[in-house]
C-alpha cells in the first residue's frame, strides 16, 4: 500500500461533502507531476485529504477506490476515485508539519503539488497528530466512515 495526500479548497470540495457523497471523481489536475502521481495510485491505497487556502491542514483520511481513468472533464488527463475512511480527530496544520522539521516533504517543498506521495514515517506521525489509533492503516477496511 502506498500514502498519498490529496488537496482540496473546502469551498470548493469539503471532507464533508466526500463522506455526505461516499465517493469522489478526483478530477481538475493538469500539473504533469501531480498527474503522474495520480497513475500511480492503487486500489486501496490511502490518502491524507487537506485543505489549502486559509485552513492549510490535513482533515480526514480517503481511501483509492478506482484507479486512473479518462478525467471526465478533459479526458486529455486522468482522474481516480476515492471513498473516505474517517474524518481526523484533530486537523494536522501546515504549520505542525514545518514545526517537525519534515523540510523535504513534498508539502513543505512543493505546497503548490495538489497531488503528492507521503512517506510511511510522515503518514505515521500524522495519524498520531491527528488522534486515530495506533495500527490505523494496518487494515483500513476494517474502518467505516464517521
Amino acid at each position: 500500500m502506498s500514502y498519498w495526500l490529496l488537496k482540496s479548497e473546502p469551498e470548493e470540495y469539503s471532507y464533508a461533502d466526500l463522506m455526505r457523497e461516499g465517493k469522489a471523481v478526483w478530477d481538475g489536475v493538469r500539473n504533469p507531476q501531480a498527474q503522474g502521481f495520480l497513475r500511480q495510485m492503487r486500489v486501496g491505497d490511502l490518502a491524507l485529504f487537506y485543505y489549502t487556502g486559509t485552513v492549510r491542514a490535513v482533515v480526514g483520511i480517503a481511501r483509492v477506490s478506482r484507479e486512473a481513468f479518462p478525467d471526465p472533464t478533459n479526458p486529455d488527463y486522468i482522474a481516480i476515485e476515492v471513498i473516505p475512511v474517517c474524518a481526523l480527530a484533530q486537523p494536522v496544520s501546515l504549520a505542525a508539519y514545518k514545526a517537525a522539521g519534515f523540510v523535504d516533504f513534498a508539502l513543505v517543498r512543493q505546497p503548490r503539488l495538489s497531488v503528492l506521495p507521503v512517506p510511511e514515517s510522515i503518514w505515521a506521525w500524522t495519524l498520531r497528530q491527528g488522534g486515530l489509533p495506533e495500527g490505523f492503516d494496518a487494515d483500513p477496511s476494517a474502518y467505516k466512515p464517521t
